[in-house]
């Protein structure tokens, strides 16, 4: 059995293969039958040092980068023990095969590693937001759904700096200099990427709206969907998804129609000039009345011009910020209750013929 285990294979004995396998399938076992007691076990002492865990959450977001990178980090360990085969040795420009294998296992490990903290990240800020939400704090999620993603972008921008410094041994420094020329080009061409962050920092730590918002800005009116780093998405009446750059949304003119204290209401009728000065008069007091409604908060009802087609009675009325559809039920009740006083007035609407000029 000894001969059988010393016995030379590739440069390596059965043996160092033996203990090799026997390792990395030992890992493979406990990820697929002792994680989720393991993670269990994990979520159970942070609670007992009085950490806030999302059992739900971080079995999905947290476990599987975590058995990824344990696998990968064991599995690079046990095979280091063993020699590299020299059959399996060629050279290249400037580098060889077991080059090349080093490499790539160390660019898997960094991969690894920096997907368990893209995941961490999205764990801290899934906790972080149900936290907020149950206090109904919705700016503060919005603030963190923001930097979620500015932390990701971060995060990536170092895995690959990593990979590149680590993996294949180049230096950073010398990279940046040799882009510097493209760099200069890259941050001119992306200065309306960076204005547009820039202005997303604004739109943040100003709050001049929050996701959930109706907005009007350049003739679209919408809710707000997500604040990006580089736009805003508004979801409009017609339910289409309309994007808007931050800049804009700072430059521009933003009408928050949610942070509105009333909605107002106008009515314009041109009364034909058949119309008696006492109908006028009863038209009014009926008018009146029927905006003594209880959702009208503030009425202005006046005669507001005698021209030679008619004479024009204006109406502007207010109620609280209640929803749409209520508002314009309120609409089609007092506009039907003035239809039926002017019928029973008798009074008519100012006609076609009369509005247009003589020839």
């Amino acid at each position: 059995m000894s001969d059988f285990l010393d016995r030379i294979i590739l440069d390596n004995s059965i043996g160092d293969y033996l203990t090799v396998s026997l390792i990395i399938l030992g890992i493979y076992l406990l990820k697929k039958y002792f994680s989720r007691p393991i993670a269990a076990s994990i979520i159970y002492v942070l609670r007992r040092m009085g950490r806030e865990v999302d059992r739900q959450a971080f079995i999905k977001l947290i476990l599987a980068p975590l058995e990824y990178f344990i696998i990968v980090l064991t599995a690079i360990i046990a095979l280091s023990y063993l020699k590299f085969p020299e059959i399996l040795q060629y050279d290249f420009y400037k580098t060889n095969t077991k080059t090349i294998v080093d490499r790539i296992a160390i660019a898997l490990l960094i991969i690894s590693f920096f997907w368990l903290l893209l995941r961490m990240i999205d764990y801290l800020a899934t906790v972080m937001s149900k936290n907020n939400a149950g206090e109904n704090m919705q700016s503060e999620s919005q603030i963190i759904l923001f930097f979620k993603d500015f932390l990701k972008a971060i995060v990536t921008i170092a895995g690959i700096l990593t990979v590149i410094r680590f993996a294949f041994h180049y230096q950073i420094m010398d990279l940046l200099t040799g882009l510097g020329i493209v760099g200069v080009a890259l941050a001119l061409s992306a200065r309306e990427s960076l204005e547009n962050i820039i202005a997303s920092f604004i739109i943040f730590f100003d709050k001049p709206f929050v996701i959930g918002d109706v907005l009007k800005v350049h003739q679209i009116t919408g809710t707000v969907e997500k604040i990006g780093f580089r736009s805003t998405r508004l979801r409009t009446t017609d339910k289409t998804s309309v994007s808007v750059p931050n800049k804009q949304m700072v430059d521009s003119i933003v009408d928050n129609l949610s942070l509105r204290t009333q909605r107002r209401a106008d009515l314009k009728l041109e009364l034909d000039t058949t119309t008696t000065a006492a109908q006028i008069q009863q038209l009014l007091d009926g008018m009146r009345e029927i905006l003594q409604h209880p959702k009208i908060e503030q009425r202005n009802l006046f005669l507001n011009d005698i021209v030679q087609q008619g004479y024009l009675v204006q109406t502007d009325y207010y109620t609280a910020p209640v929803p749409v559809e209520e508002f314009n039920t309120l609409k089609q009740e007092v506009n039907l209750r003035v239809i039926q006083l002017m019928e029973d007035l008798g009074i008519e609407m100012a006609s076609l013929q009369q509005k247009q000029s003589p020839k």
